[in-house]
């Protein structure tokens, strides 16, 4: 089954809105299994609409579509499908009355131009909306069959996963594709992507590098008879070849992890952060239920703050200044025993984009004050990605990843810098 994808609308094709739908329909359809071959986005005019459907139906068997299917005079999505079919746009009497319903529920007005959403090409088949107004469509055209779906994310998904993925997998039958996504940190992707060569080189196995900043993904696919057994090996290789750097798999996050090796132990954790203003405490305040292992967080950005709240020694932060290996470790132990939390951890360092007290951008130290009078300080050497403010929101993300994937290597005993042979591979790919 080859699928290609049509998201329509101005404010994606001028760059207003994110097409944050793509993203979510590839990954969705590339999970079950079908070949999404195609991509494209065209604004709201209704002969480019046909167009592209006629021409996408000419290389695969399906389209799916996204926008287009709302009320006002710019949704033509549902004109062009009736135009492409060669049929009219009719009023559908249960879906109209259905419409007034929900508005005189909701206490408002029905405005004419609302029940344009009432309008379907003839034969078309509707795809039920649990989630709002506007029905999906089916339409069966010469060239294959066309979903259109509705913009709105959250509508959008429930229909595809309610109706459309199930027909798909019915017409395409069982999967001749698998595939499965791991997560690494600190990490390079040339890295990576070297010591998985014999990975590369396996008949009917893709492998794909997401990098993201201090994070690489690596999606695996395995194509051909059997692809879902053999998936289990490549795996299984693959986690042997890169080793401690492996965090999880698939929708893993590091703040997950990270929250899941502290309860296992029944523990906690507390943040002292002043590069990051907060990031660290944001991310493991993600999910629900986070309170159970994280105690909370200060964010120590003045000099003065992290004498006064954290108590670094006034002495320590007169001779070296905020960023330095001692003054991470001693907020890491304050803050611990501020909150009354198992470990702390603490970042200080320089974000740019400017350098700081003589350290250039990219300096960071990392502290973990454990039970007792263990203190652990990583210095990362974070890569310049080149010049200007947008350096300071990678250097900070970068910071947040190697901080969590510092205090998960030490809950699981590994070796904070990586294992001497990443640590080794590290230094030569940075030459």
């Amino acid at each position: 089954m080859r699928v290609e994808l049509l998201t329509v609308g101005d404010e994606l094709l001028l760059g207003d809105t994110v097409n944050g739908n793509a993203a979510w329909l590839g990954r969705r359809l590339a999970g079950h299994g079908v070949d999404v071959t195609r991509s494209v986005v065209v604004g709201d005019d209704l002969d480019v609409i046909v167009e592209a459907v006629n021409s996408a139906l000419g290389r695969a068997g399906a389209v799916i579509t996204t926008g287009g299917l709302g009320p006002t005079y710019d949704d033509l999505t549902r004109d062009a499908l009736a135009k492409a079919a060669g049929v009219a746009l009719v009023r559908d009497p249960a879906l109209e009355r259905r419409l007034r319903e929900r508005v005189a529920e909701a206490g408002r007005e029905l405005r004419p131009m609302a029940l344009r959403m009432a309008d379907v090409p003839e034969g078309a088949r509707q795809l039920g909306n649990s989630a709002g107004s506007a029905p999906g469509l089916r339409v069966e055209l010469p060239g294959g069959i066309v979903y259109a779906l509705p913009g709105v994310p959250f509508e959008m998904r429930t229909i595809m996963d309610e109706v459309v993925l199930p027909e798909l997998a019915g017409i395409a039958g069982p999967p001749a594709v698998a595939r499965r996504t791991l997560r690494t940190a600190r990490i390079w992707e040339s890295v990576v992507a070297t010591r998985l060569a014999e990975v590369e080189a396996m008949n009917g196995v893709k492998l794909a590098y997401l990098p993201e900043p201090a994070e690489v993904k690596i999606r695996i696919t395995v194509a051909g008879p059997g692809a879902a057994g053999r998936l289990a090996g490549v795996e299984a290789r693959v986690r042997e070849l890169l080793g401690s750097a492996v965090y999880g798999v698939q929708d893993d996050t590091l703040d997950r992890v990270v929250h899941r090796l502290l309860a296992e132990r029944s523990e906690t954790v507390a943040t002292a952060e002043s590069l990051t203003g907060g990031l660290i405490g944001a991310e493991l305040t993600a999910a629900p239920g986070s309170s159970a292992t994280f105690a909370g967080g200060i964010v120590a950005y003045a000099t003065d703050v992290k004498r006064q709240a954290l108590g670094v020694p006034a002495d320590l932060l007169a001779e070296h200044g905020a960023v330095h290996p001692d003054v991470a470790a001693a907020m890491a132990a304050g803050v611990r025993d501020a909150l009354g939390a198992t470990y702390g951890l603490a970042v200080t360092g320089v974000a740019g984009p400017d350098p700081q007290d003589g350290h250039p951008v990219g300096t960071v130290y990392i502290g973990v004050a454990g039970p007792g009078n263990m203190r652990t300080v990583v210095s990362p050497k974070l890569p310049v990605p080149g010049a200007g403010p947008e350096i300071r929101a990678v250097i900070r993300r970068m910071t947040v990843v190697q901080a969590l994937d510092l205090l998960r290597r030490l809950l699981l005993g590994l070796d904070v810098e990586g294992g001497s042979e990443e640590a080794r591979a590290d230094r030569e790919d940075r030459g």
